[in-house]
């Protein structure tokens, strides 16, 4: 197992900037490819970047996106284009607001509002990052699903396993042990490293997008934690349904980060989640929360 971030572009890392390189149809008209990954839906972390994207070709380059808030609609269909249109709904002085349509089949399948903010010098405060071990001596994909002695099941093992273009690394894996192997964390809780996997262009635009795919990994699962339930098992039926991210500092993503993830409350077969990202400094860079389908299939 390497630690080290090569220079060497993965092929899906340099799939995810392609598909994020939309293609501009109109003046606020963008059109977005899927990866060819074989899913049933499109990956909703996708869908958030993509249309950060097309938001951010409207917006001059002095002021970065700060906040984003989102609805998960429709699933997204994997063998069709899908097309953003972009609405100019405000240019301030110091803010810039844009609502994106995300479209298919003739279709909404989702919608986001995305505020942008020149840069300005105020106040600051931040809590403190966990104290959690550091991505280096912890498993990455591959080694996860090659160390078979885990007993952490198999789809779980395979997700973990899969290339992608963000490497992950969880602090515990207790969490993925069946219940009596190892014990299991009674409270939602989930911290996990996470980076680009490889080296991606100076581009503050591009690490932002790419955090906002990654915001969407591993969140909605914490909420199944004290049920000893996953997403991965077949009698849930799990979907994000919103989705919010702030940007509060300057953030490169083909670095490690810390995702501190958890659950405060989940009901009406809907789990609520928050996330913190930090860098390795302890830098507070993101904040995301997110509600989700975490619905029991009964027969």
């Amino acid at each position: 197992m390497t630690d080290a971030n090569t220079d060497a572009m993965t092929d899906a890392v340099a799939e995810l900037i392609a598909i994020l390189d939309l293609e501009r149809l109109e003046v606020d008209l963008f059109r977005g490819q899927n990866p060819k990954t074989g899913w049933r839906r499109v990956f909703g972390g996708q869908v958030v970047a993509q249309a950060l994207v097309a938001a951010t070709r409207t917006v001059p380059d002095d002021r970065p996106a700060h906040s984003l808030h989102a609805y998960f609609l429709l699933p997204g269909d994997p063998r069709t284009p899908i097309v953003y249109e972009v609405e100019r709904i405000r240019d301030g002085r110091s803010f810039t607001t844009r609502r994106v349509k995300a479209i298919q089949h003739g279709r909404a399948i989702f919608a986001t509002t995305v505020s942008y903010q020149v840069v300005e010098e105020g106040l600051t405060h931040q809590p403190a990052m966990p104290a959690v071990a550091g991505p280096e001596g912890l498993l990455d994909g591959k080694a996860l699903a090659a160390a078979g002695c885990t007993g952490m099941p198999e789809a779980i093992a395979a997700y973990f396993g899969r290339e992608r273009p963000i490497a992950l690394r969880p602090v515990d894996l207790n969490r993925y042990l069946p219940a009596g192997a190892g014990g299991r964390a009674p409270d939602p809780i989930f911290n996990v490293w996470l980076r680009a996997a490889s080296a991606l262009p100076d581009d503050p635009a591009l690490h932002r997008a790419v955090l906002a795919y990654a915001s969407d990994m591993t969140l909605l699962d914490v909420s199944l934690i004290p049920h000893a339930r996953s997403v991965f098992d077949p009698a849930i039926q799990a979907a994000s349904l919103d989705h919010a991210l702030w940007f509060h500092r300057p953030v490169r993503i083909d670095d490690w980060l810390l995702y501190a993830q958890d659950s405060p409350v989940a009901g009406g077969a809907r789990g609520f989640a928050r996330g913190q990202i930090f860098d390795r400094a302890g830098n507070l860079v993101a904040s995301v929360a997110q509600e989700g389908l975490i619905r029991p299939i009964r027969d």
